[in-house]
């Protein structure tokens, strides 16, 4: 079955918003992922992490909007990995979005 790394994108850092969250908010906020967790069921391979202190090596530049955080699921399509997102608990966050990519095979592996 295919996976799909998901990466959770915000203008606010992950770190500052769990810094800044009161005990309350804080457990709010895994609540509503543990939902979501619940909902997506065997299809969620890894809760992720958030992520935090970027750093660009080689290149010349940084694209879009900062990375915060990731999962990776297991669905049939990149449409059903897109109906498990629907009303994630990330998309509550400041400036947030949510990229799909999907693990490609490697040759010869």
């Amino acid at each position: 079955m295919p996976r799909f790394l998901i990466l959770y994108r915000s203008t606010a850092e992950a770190g500052e918003q769990m810094a800044s969250a009161t005990p309350e908010q804080a457990q709010e906020g895994m609540q509503m992922w543990m939902k979501w967790a619940e909902k997506a069921g065997p299809a969620l391979v890894d809760m992720g992490s958030p992520l935090g202190g970027s750093r660009i090596v080689g290149g010349s530049g940084q694209s879009g909007t900062p990375i915060g955080g990731f999962s990776v699921l297991e669905a049939d399509s990149g449409d059903a990995v897109a109906a498990l997102l629907t009303d994630h608990p990330h998309l509550h966050a400041p400036g947030a979005a949510i990229e799909v990519l999907e693990y490609l095979p490697m040759p010869g592996m």
